[in-house]
């Protein structure tokens, strides 16, 4: 019995034992809060969307002489940098009938945006015919400063508004070509030259005979290279309806003309012959020519083109008892086409060509700006090629400038009748007496004297 019941304990326990080894523990809890992460966790934020690309904007800008001129690319270059998304083409429509030609073109439809604006006649006639965009609204909004042009913008409005900027100012020099007054043993012209003395002076300069003829000076066949001598007195303008004044210019000029000191005039404009081949083939002395064509000058030497590598320049010749330093001037101004469908950004163009940033452009080119300064005329007689002589550079300080063509309501009709009497009398189909004349009678009865 005791036996027995020692087996029974014996198997109680062993289960009890077993029961213990496959029985799970009980779950260990805690009544401590579970830890919180004190770093929010924050939702993903969306990827920018890309800015769209600026549209993109070509413009047309119609101008004269692409290859004669320096300064147009290095501008369109210069906006272009900071306007990646413009484009400019250059139209040209050639230099001899350019405002005609542009009058047309626009009475046509032409989708240019900006336009050259050559001279003062011409931008009356299209202000006349509604082809530019008025400015004034522009140039206020846009925060413009007219008077950094030296009071040239006032005298080109019309009927108060004005519809061109100046983004280029010239003035006339005389070009010569130093390595034949060396040749010739003549000295050099210098800044004070009477129209007597510069006379002389060609007539001493005159040497050769055909194609190796030197011509002592030269006229192109723009009215303004001869009648304007006479305004220099300052007691006439070209808009005054009678011209006797003219007189002893064409004297002056035709006797050169008849005695050989210059090219014919009735020849240069049947050859179309341009005044920068002459100066670069050393065909010429001395050229009488505006500011603008020093550029032209220095480039086409760097380039080979120009042989007429040794020059100066120096003052316009003056009438007796007028201050050396006395020339003509003009502007060029940028307008918009008053039908362009891009006017926004051709404005933004026209403010940058005309104001300081392309000032600066136009000078570091050896062109004179519209805005002129100290340091833009030192940067003019600093740039490579400009000659290095003083005299050259005395030559650059202007006394005073007559405007070539002042503003006048009818301007281009007074441009068309001078210019046809000037080719009367330069190529003789008319005597000096019968030219004038005829312009005395045919512009007064356009202002109704």
């Amino acid at each position: 019995m005791k036996k027995l019941l020692s087996i029974l304990i014996a198997a109680t326990m062993l289960v009890c034992l077993f029961a213990a080894c496959t029985t799970p523990a009980p779950a260990v809890t805690s009544s401590a809060p579970a830890a919180v992460s004190e770093t929010p966790v924050s939702e993903a934020e969306p990827e920018p969307e890309p800015e769209p690309e600026p549209e993109t904007i070509d413009l047309k800008w119609a101008l004269w002489d692409i290859d004669l001129t320096v300064y147009y690319q290095p501008l369109i270059d210069a906006y272009v940098a900071a306007h990646p998304n413009v484009t400019i083409e250059m139209v040209d429509l050639g230099s001899a009938d350019y405002m005609v030609l542009l009058s047309t073109q626009l009475s046509g439809g032409a989708d240019f945006d900006v336009l050259a604006i050559k001279d003062i006649p011409g931008y009356v006639n299209l202000v006349r015919q509604n082809h530019l965009e008025p400015l004034n609204d522009y140039i206020a909004s846009a925060g413009i400063d007219t008077s950094l042009y030296g009071g040239t913008v006032e005298q080109i409005a019309i009927d108060d508004q004005v519809y061109e900027l100046p983004f280029r100012s010239d003035f006339w020099l005389v070009y010569y070509n130093k390595a034949l007054f060396d040749a010739a043993g003549v000295e050099y012209p210098s800044n004070d030259m009477t129209i007597a003395q510069y006379d002389e002076l060609a007539r001493k300069m005159t040497s050769g005979e055909g194609d190796a003829k030197v011509y002592g000076d030269h006229f192109h066949t723009w009215r303004s290279t001869v009648s304007l001598f006479a305004i220099l007195d300052g007691k006439n303008t070209i808009v005054d309806g009678t011209y006797d004044f003219l007189a002893p210019t064409y004297e002056w000029v035709l006797a050169e003309q008849n005695d050989g000191i210059c090219q014919d005039y009735a020849t240069l404009k049947t050859s179309s012959t341009h005044y920068s081949g002459v100066f670069f083939n050393n065909q010429t002395a001395m050229l009488n020519m505006g500011t603008w064509f020093i550029a032209t000058q220095i480039a086409k030497i760097k380039e080979g083109e120009s042989k007429s590598t040794e020059w100066g320049v120096v003052k316009y010749p003056h009438p007796e008892g007028v201050p050396a330093g006395t020339t003509l001037g003009t502007i060029t101004g940028l307008s918009v086409n008053a039908n362009s469908t891009k006017k926004e950004a051709a404005l933004d163009f026209l403010k940058f060509a005309t104001g300081p940033e392309g000032a600066a452009v136009v000078a570091s080119t050896g062109t004179i700006p519209a805005i002129m300064s100290d340091e833009v005329v030192a940067s003019i007689a600093s740039v490579d090629g400009f000659p290095a002589d003083d005299a050259s550079k005395e030559a650059l300080k202007v006394t005073k400038a007559y405007l070539e063509m002042p503003l006048h309501e009818k301007s281009a009709d007074i441009e068309t009748i001078l210019n046809e009497g000037h080719d009367n009398i330069m190529t003789g189909n008319m005597t000096i007496e019968e030219g004038i004349a005829d312009m005395n009678t045919r512009v007064g009865e356009l202002l109704g004297n």
